[in-house]
Parts: structure tokens; sequence; C-alpha cells
């Protein structure tokens, strides 16, 4: 079994200043396995201290989460804003090397351009790859919701473009394109027969199909997702990655409810051991 790990982004965000120093207070307090650092655009100032931060305190992290607003330079094309992605995604490959961290997810398209620009982000997946692969970490590319077609097609793109790429799969994400439906559907994806989703992102979601109303990252049983059912996929699919929870914990003060996400942790080892 992979090991069972926690979101940063969950436990810290704009209610309480995305302050990385309640990292701390994490320690002891939750029972997953490690963490996936989830880095902000606003943390790029403070790279080198928050590097050091996290070695000090030997938070145990196994994934990292690239930085959101790369994808959507890449969207836009310009020089300018395709030298920002470039530097920007560079510094993540630092930084996350300099704590010997080995995979890192990304959303490859994000924001209000979403997948509008697909070429764009098909093409610049080659110096992508290559930036990752020169730091020694492998690059995830994530099922991100899409605006104009859906997170399997443009998977099943870039496996086409790129025959060692490998993915991260997110539960919500599928879950909003109605790719969560069928478990029988799910095990003919090619993507799962061939091995090639490495990491997967647990959480719940409470919306329709492509409910755009719905986006807000859920705890376990807190939506309609069949996840019982997904992890009996799991175990038939041979998956041995690791799991990374995401449900939003802290609440609209900023104040961290560690129960939650033990609680997550919890039913994942309840119904994969």
């Amino acid at each position: 079994m992979g090991k069972i790990l926690c979101s940063t982004g969950a436990l810290i965000g704009r209610p309480n200043g995305r302050n990385y120093h309640l990292l701390s207070e994490c320690i002891g307090m939750l029972q997953c396995d490690g963490y996936e650092l989830m880095f902000y655009d606003t943390w790029y100032p403070e790279a080198d201290d928050l590097i050091q931060y996290l070695k000090k305190i030997k938070l145990p992290i196994y994934a990292w989460h690239c930085e959101k607003t790369i994808g959507q330079d890449i969207a836009l094309g310009t020089e300018d804003a395709l030298k920002r992605a470039r530097e920007q995604f560079r510094i993540n490959c630092e930084l996350a090397s300099a704590l010997h961290v080995p995979k890192m997810v990304m959303h490859v398209w994000d924001g209000q351009a979403s997948d509008q620009n697909f070429d764009r982000h098909l093409a610049a997946l080659e110096w992508l790859y290559g930036i990752a692969k020169g730091y020694g970490i492998n690059l995830l590319a994530e099922n991100v919701v899409c605006s104009k077609m859906d997170p399997i097609t443009r998977l099943h793109q870039i496996a086409d473009a790129y025959p060692d790429a490998s993915f991260t799969w997110d539960t919500k994400m599928a879950a909003f394109h109605g790719q969560m439906e069928s478990v029988d559907r799910l095990m003919n994806q090619r993507l799962w027969k061939e091995k090639r989703i490495l990491h997967l992102h647990v959480n719940d979601y409470a919306g329709g199909y492509k409910d755009w109303n719905h986006l807000k990252t859920l705890h376990i049983g807190q939506g309609r997702i069949d996840l019982a059912a997904f992890f009996s996929f799991l175990r038939a699919a041979g998956y041995t990655a690791d799991f990374t929870l995401e449900g939003t914990s802290f609440d609209r003060n900023g104040t961290i409810h560690f129960d939650e996400i033990n609680k997550d942790v919890l039913w994942i080892r309840q119904h994969w051991l």
C-alpha cells in the first residue's frame, strides 16, 4: 500500500494567511503518513525561507503540488507569459528537489482559460518534462476540470504525445465530469490498464455534471461519490501508489480542524488494508 498523505492546501489557505509556519502544529496532530506540499504563488519571494523552515521542522513531504498559475501563463502563450512559466516551474522543481521530493502534481491547464488552448499545453509539456527530469522529479499531470473537452480525453492526448507520461487522478475532478460514475468504465480506461496513474487525490463531490457551483473540496462522505466502490476498483486494478487527502479542513477564521482529516485517514485505512 502507498502512503496516505495530507495536502498542506487542506490546512492552510487565505483565511489563515497561507501561513506555512502553522504546519509545525500539524506534526503529531494528524495520523497521515506524510504530506503533499501545495505551493502558493504568494510564496515565491520567501521560497528560501520556506525550504529552511520545512527542513527545520522535518515535515515529511512525499509529493509537491506545483503552483497553479503556471498553467494559466502557458494558456496565454505570449513571450513574457511563457518566460515566466518556465522560470516559475524551474523554481518549483528546484524547491522540490531541495527537499528530495520525488514527484510533482501539476495543473497543466487551469483557471479561466482552462483547456481552451490545449495545443499550447501539449507543446509546453516537452520543456516541462525536460526541466522536471533534470531535477530528478516525476511530473504527473492531473485530470483537472475542463471547460472545452474532458479530463480523460486530455490525459489520453498527453499519453499519445508523450509515451512515458504518468498522471494524477483526482476523484472530485473526475466526478465533476461524470467520470467516476462507472467502475467498469474505469477498468477499461487505458491509463488504469497501463498503470499510468501514479498518484491519487481523494476527496468528495456533491454536485452534478459540470456543476461549477459545487467545486468545493469535500471530505469523504460529504458528497455523492461512491468511494467504497472506487477503492474496490483500485485493488482490482493493482494500484499501489500514494493517496493525498484534500478535504478543506480550516474554517472561515482559519482554524484547522485536525479531526476531519483524521477521519478521512481512518476511512482509507479501513477500506484499503
